[in-house]
């Protein structure tokens, strides 16, 4: 979670004037071929800082050069070892989406959820109108992953909150040509994940061979970014220079991405793509709303235990 004493507002211009509807997203129309592949056009190095209690992460999505990637608030890749971790805190008007990458983390909320995600898996929370809760180390050594925070449309703000968690071994995966991937969410080499998205996103987690060519398709209006876990690739056209791991790449326009693997070690990162909501957003640490009147009713909210945070007035987690 952001340091709560943080605080902006800025305005977003509407890259799209469709409106959409909440339903599952279905990107099964776009071919297979990408012939307008998009370029990297601006690339950040994640370095590691300090985040709640004790932890390390490394943001790239969220700091003060690219503070807003519509509709993406936040990428962090965290590293955790007990007693560190992050204690109760609150959530509004967004979705985060913890993936494990080593260890495990235990989740528990004022509303009597509670669960543990290990290596591989997933859960993908909707905070909507209010959350508080806790995420804290539940294995010995370093717990490492991935949380993305994915903004939600001003009539999705103030919706129930709500869960959706994956085991690992039930994640969608494929396989081609020396490519595997888990798809988290869209869909990728013929295979979709059952996973519902309220701002449509695609969120997939690819491993190349060396000698692997990868072609993905992605919706031309959307945005998109790669995020490389492991290894180094060329990413966005075959005369790029290779970018090594702990980078964030933004894409470009174009219908799809392009990577290749041409070094002797595996290459992994995810791919990232959503589309943009054009709207304004006013965001004070875990709230984000539209407007900073809605950011001052969320604070008044908060702190007389209102309008969706009933039950933070006596709860505290077991953590």
């Amino acid at each position: 979670p952001p340091d709560s004493a943080t605080s902006y507002t800025y305005t977003v211009e509407a890259e799209s004037k469709t409106k959409f509807t909440e339903q599952k997203q279905n990107i099964s129309s776009m071919s297979n071929v990408v012939n307008d592949p998009r370029p990297v056009v601006r690339k950040f190095l994640a370095r590691p800082q300090h985040e709640g209690v004790g932890a390390i992460v490394r943001r790239s999505i969220g700091r003060f050069e690219l503070r807003y990637f519509d509709p993406f608030l936040f990428l962090d890749e965290f590293s955790v070892t007990a007693p560190a971790g992050f204690p109760d805190h609150p959530h509004r008007g967004f979705e985060t989406v913890t993936y494990m990458l080593q260890g495990a983390v235990t989740h528990e909320d004022f509303e009597g959820h509670k669960g543990t995600i290990g290596a591989g898996d997933l859960q993908w929370m909707t905070a909507g109108r209010g959350i508080v809760h806790s995420e804290m180390p539940a294995a010995k050594g370093t717990q490492k992953g991935l949380q993305l925070w994915i903004n939600l449309s001003s009539k999705n703000k103030m919706i129930e909150p709500r869960y959706q968690e994956i085991m690992s071994k039930d994640i969608a995966e494929a396989a081609r040509g020396g490519i595997h991937v888990r798809v988290i969410a869209g869909e990728a080499l013929g295979t979709k994940s059952p996973i519902y998205t309220r701002t449509p996103t695609m969120y997939l987690d690819f491993t190349l061979k060396p000698g692997a060519h990868l072609q993905q398709p992605i919706p031309v209006s959307w945005n998109a970014f790669v995020y490389i876990l492991e290894g180094e690739g060329v990413f966005g056209n075959s005369n790029s220079f290779l970018t090594a791991s702990h980078n964030l790449l933004l894409l470009g326009s174009g219908n799809g991405l392009k990577a290749w693997n041409r070094s002797s070690t595996t290459l992994r990162f995810i791919l990232v793509g959503g589309e943009p909501l054009g709207e304004p957003v006013a965001q004070l640490g875990p709230f984000v709303m539209n407007t900073q009147e809605e950011i001052d009713q969320t604070i008044e909210d908060y702190e007389n235990y209102t309008n969706g945070f009933e039950k933070a007035r006596h709860w505290s987690s077991a953590a």
